[in-house]
């Protein structure tokens, strides 16, 4: 009997990793669809930024708003506001020109450039299809976001996992948490914590452990999930200059029908 209540149990853990698993796996396709359509929709994204001393106070803040619009089917980003204040007339007038200069030299395109830009975009994302592979799942519990009933997944990195994009290598540095809609697989909240350093760009940005990124999605017309917020809280190196410490905090809004 004894026996018999250790297999039950050990059969019931080793089902909820496979049922965490396969929800993941689920809102990883659902996350590739809503990839998709994002370009359907134009938005405005507020992009704030705090420099922080080693007290954490903040020693500088910068932020800026920009309408972020589909041009040759790919985004671009115009300015609207500086640090809070709307641009002079004269800085509206030159975002304009840019824009204009850019609307115009996109169209010039040719098919092959364009088709170029689009398997880069692609291969951006495809890194993500590893993410079912790269951590071993385990399912906490249920929980309401917004009043939506959410799974809450523990996501830890898969000892061994090897990564077949170069980009997949990140996987293996952090660890997290993620919030899937029960009705729709999607996303609702994810918080990853960084356990091993992250580099960029042949060692120009290195991010040490103790950063935490999280980020929410929401349902826009009925339709589709797409980013309503990211927050980034981090100590940094850029190149050989000195470690910064920074909290970034960029919001989506204000999502329309392209």
């Amino acid at each position: 009997m004894i026996r018999a209540a250790l297999f039950a149990i050990a059969f019931a853990f080793t089902l909820q990793a496979q049922d965490a698993r396969e929800i993941v796996r689920r809102s990883v396709d659902r996350d590739a669809r809503n990839f998709e359509r994002f370009r359907d929709y134009t938005f405005q994204q507020l992009t704030e930024q705090q420099l922080l001393d080693k007290r954490g106070s903040a020693t500088r803040t910068e932020s800026e708003l920009n309408d972020v619009l589909i041009l040759g089917g790919r985004f671009y980003y115009r300015l609207l506001e500086k640090d809070g204040r709307p641009l002079s007339e004269k800085d509206s007038r030159k975002e304009q020109e840019k824009l204009d200069r850019e609307a115009a030299k996109r169209a010039r395109e040719s098919e092959r450039t364009r088709a170029k830009y689009e398997r880069d975009r692609l291969e951006e994302r495809k890194f993500a299809r590893e993410i079912p592979d790269a951590f071993n799942f385990t399912l906490l519990g249920e929980e309401r976001i917004d009043g939506l009933p959410v799974w809450k997944i523990r996501a830890e990195p898969k000892p061994g996992f090897k990564p077949r994009e170069s980009r997949a290598g990140i996987f293996k540095n952090v660890r997290g948490t993620l919030w899937i809609d029960q009705a729709g697989y999607q996303w609702v909240k994810a918080e990853i914590d960084v356990i091993n350093t992250i580099s960029w760009g042949l060692f120009i940005l290195r991010i040490p452990p103790g950063a935490r990124i999280e980020f929410s999605q929401m349902r826009v017309n009925d339709e589709v999930w797409l980013p309503k917020q990211v927050h980034v809280r981090a100590d940094a190196k850029l190149g050989l200059l000195k470690t910064f410490r920074a909290n970034v905090d960029i919001t989506y809004r204000n999502y329309r029908k392209f």
